[in-house]
C-alpha cells in the first residue's frame, strides 16, 4: 500500500527530481500567494476576518506538499538504490532527535533561534547532495527480496534433472576416461 502511496517503487533520475522540485516549488508558491490574495481580499470586506479562519486549509495545504516532497525523495532514494523505506523515518528520526537535543541542550544549536545542531546541518546538507548528485543505482540488476540469490536474464537457469547417458559418455571423454570403466 505504501509503496502506491509514496511512489517506494518508482524511481526518479537526477534531473528529472532536480526540475519536479522546482516545479513543486514554484506551485506551492502561486498556491500560497493566491491563497494569501483571497485572505486578503475577503478580509478588507469583511470586519470580522481572523487568522483562525485559514488555519485548517493552511494544514491540508502544508500536508500536501509534504506528501509530494516525501513522494519525490522515495522516488530518487530508490533510483540511487537506497531503500526508502528505511532511509526517510530515519532521516525523520534525526531530524527529530537533533532538534530535542539543541531545545534541551541550547549551547549545541546552531543559534539561539534555531532548534538544530551543526549534525543535524551537515546530515541534510549531505542527504540534499546525495539528491541531487548521486548518481543512479543500476536498474537492470533484479532486486532479490525473498532471499534467494539474484540470477541475471542472459545465463540460462540450470537444471537439476539426471544428466543423459550421452552426455555422460562425452564428459567421460572429455575428461581423459576414455577407455576406462566408470566405477
Amino acid at each position: 500500500m505504501l509503496g502506491f502511496l509514496f511512489g517506494f517503487n518508482a524511481r526518479l533520475g537526477r534531473l528529472h527530481y532536480f526540475l519536479s522540485t522546482i516545479g513543486l516549488a514554484v506551485a506551492m508558491t502561486v498556491v500560497i500567494a493566491a491563497m494569501v490574495g483571497v485572505a486578503i481580499q475577503s478580509g478588507a470586506k469583511a470586519t470580522d476576518f481572523s487568522a483562525d479562519s485559514l488555519q485548517w486549509p493552511v494544514i491540508m495545504l502544508a500536508l500536501v506538499f509534504m506528501w509530494a516532497s516525501f513522494t519525490l525523495q522515495s522516488m530518487r532514494f530508490r533510483d540511487i538504490g537506497w531503500d526508502p523505506v528505511c532511509v526517510i523515518p530515519g532521516w525523520i528520526a534525526l531530524m527529530l532527535v537533533d532538534m530535542v537535543v539543541a531545545t534541551k541542550i541550547p549551547a549545541w544549536a546552531l543559534t539561539p533561534e534555531q532548534h538544530g545542531t551543526i549534525v543535524g546541518a551537515v546530515v541534510n546538507f549531505g542527504l540534499f547532495m546525495a539528491l541531487l548528485f548521486w548518481p543512479s543505482g543500476d536498474h537492470g540488476a533484479p532486486s532479490s527480496t525473498s532471499g534467494e540469490p539474484s540470477r541475471f536474464p542472459d545465463t540460462p537457469p540450470r537444471s537439476r534433472a539426471a544428466p543423459s547417458p550421452a552426455a555422460t559418455r562425452i564428459a567421460r571423454v572429455s575428461n581423459g576416461g576414455f577407455g576406462r570403466r566408470a566405477v
